[in-house]
């Protein structure tokens, strides 16, 4: 039984990782696309979208991206999973900078331009939701990773059940119980 060629983004990724500048550039136009799109479901997720902040949100995400090293590209869905990632935490940081400046922190001014605009209240429920996603990983690790695939980066149950190798119905499953859970222990919080 032969193997499947792995995609022209999966060999471009791991021609980047090897240290091919020239991969990068034809990598470039071909996740960029991607990165927006699963920018702008994040920010519609998070109720928080406009062009500006979407496209800020992609190439903050895109810099970071970057500035990884010697990461050993599984394949495409490998990387748009880390970018799921990066997304939240850049959400997250973002909620967590405009609570402390609500506090008067001492934060520094920032462009809004640059950063999603998270306003206070919904800052403190994308810093509550990040609390429990990482309380359900301590003992649910997929389910977590799960709701952090559909709602922080947006992607479809098809495309969870990609990046994760399991079956679109144990995707749906763990959807429906990692949503519970979390409502269960927002609800606590409150």
């Amino acid at each position: 039984m032969s193997q499947t060629q792995p995609s022209e983004t999966t060999q471009l990724l791991r021609a980047w990782a090897k240290g091919d500048a020239g991969a990068l550039e034809r990598l470039t136009p071909r996740v960029y696309l991607e990165l927006r799109r699963l920018a702008g479901r994040c920010m519609h997720n998070q109720h928080l979208g406009r062009t500006v902040q979407t496209t800020a949100l992609v190439h903050e995400a895109y810099l970071r991206l970057i500035d990884l090293n010697q990461v050993d590209w599984q394949d495409r869905a490998h990387f748009f999973a880390c970018s799921a990632q990066i997304m939240r935490r850049i959400l997250l940081d973002a909620a967590r900078r405009r609570v402390a400046a609500k506090r008067g922190g001492g934060a520094p001014r920032v462009n809004l331009d640059e950063i999603p605009d998270v306003s206070s209240r919904r800052a403190r429920d994308v810093i509550a939701l990040d609390d429990a996603l990482t309380a359900l990983a301590q003992i649910q690790p997929r389910k977590a990773r799960i709701v952090e695939l559909r709602f922080f980066a947006g992607l479809s149950v098809e495309e969870t059940a990609a990046v994760l190798k399991i079956s679109p119905d144990t995707v749906m499953r763990d959807w429906k119980l990692a949503r519970l859970w979390l409502r269960t222990a927002l609800a606590a919080k409150s």
